[in-house]
């Protein structure tokens, strides 16, 4: 059962995420996400200026008079939100989650395109089929917002898989993480990749369109001097002394940030995925507009 605090939070993203939509986000989403193809439409007598290998020569010949098909853009799509729902993103990114689902899922039934939630945690933790409609993407929100996972860890490599052989046909899959999948990640793996992750984030890359969305928080990136802290590592539970003060401590939390977006860009680019640096105090709908309008541009430059 949702709380009320839950509902609430979820009227709020309602309201907010509607409006972002039906401003600029709504357009700039329909420009940048195409459909499968065209479609056979209708006839139409032929207008002077018309491309003439769009006649339809058996309804000419009928009739006595230039005709042309009209082909339409297969429109509907599927939406995958493929959420992060490990220990890691508790408290601040969880509600950036959420926000950021929202705007997606709106976005997309305003296009009429199916949208569906995969959220994982080192397993599978739910799997919410594509559909359409607002009731629909009002239970995702609510989902990502309550829902209690029952592991703490990472593996997004499982997650990927499990999508993978479901999802046949070519998604649209934005993959909601902070890709911190290790404590501490060996030398040359500043994702913390362990196991099969870069190759199943390559296999989705390839198989469906996929925009990786790395969710951090600037606290996490830049340690301030204040001396002693006792932190708990939230997906193993091992409790460490930290002392702030060291600034060779600090200089290498800066530094291993540093090499963990570099990595999660690098990555990306080899599997043909976009990749969108999200921070917990950023403006969500101002970062989804200049990306999409960003992508949208980088799509007509390779068209042209």
């Amino acid at each position: 059962m949702f709380t009320s605090e839950i509902h609430s939070q979820v009227r709020r993203l309602q309201i907010s995420a509607k409006r972002a939509v039906s401003g600029l986000l709504g357009g700039e989403y329909h420009s940048v996400f195409h459909g499968q193809g065209l479609s056979f439409d209708d006839v139409r007598e032929y207008q002077p200026g018309d491309d003439v290998r769009s006649i339809d020569w058996n309804v000419t010949a009928r009739i006595g008079a230039p005709f042309i098909k009209r082909f339409v853009e297969e429109r509907e799509l599927t939406v995958m939100l493929a959420v992060d729902f490990s220990a890691s993103l508790l408290g601040a990114k969880r509600t950036v989650n959420a926000e950021l689902a929202a705007l997606i899922a709106f976005a997309a039934i305003q296009n009429n395109d199916r949208v569906g939630l995969l959220g994982f945690t080192n397993e599978v933790e739910i799997h919410v089929p594509p559909a359409k409609g607002t009731r629909h993407a009002l239970r995702m929100v609510r989902e990502i917002l309550g829902f209690r996972p029952h592991h703490p860890g990472t593996n997004i490599a499982l997650a990927l898989d499990h999508l993978n052989r479901v999802y046949r046909r070519k998604v649209i899959v934005f993959l909601l993480s902070d890709f911190l999948m290790s404590p501490s990640p060996p030398a040359g793996e500043g994702l913390g990749m362990r196991g099969s992750f870069p190759h199943s984030f390559r296999r989705t890359g390839y198989q469906h369109e996929l925009i990786a969305v790395r969710i951090s928080d600037p606290l996490e990136e830049a340690w301030p001097d204040v001396g002693l802290v006792d932190l708990i590592d939230p997906e193993s539970g091992e409790r460490l002394l930290i002392d702030t003060h060291d600034s060779r401590f600090r200089s290498g939390v800066e530094r291993q940030a540093k090499d963990r977006a570099e990595a999660f860009r690098k990555l990306s680019r080899s599997a043909g995925a976009d990749a969108l640096d999200v921070t917990t105090t950023g403006n969500h709908v101002d970062e989804l507009v200049k990306f999409f309008r960003m992508r949208g541009k980088m799509a007509r430059r390779s068209a042209s």
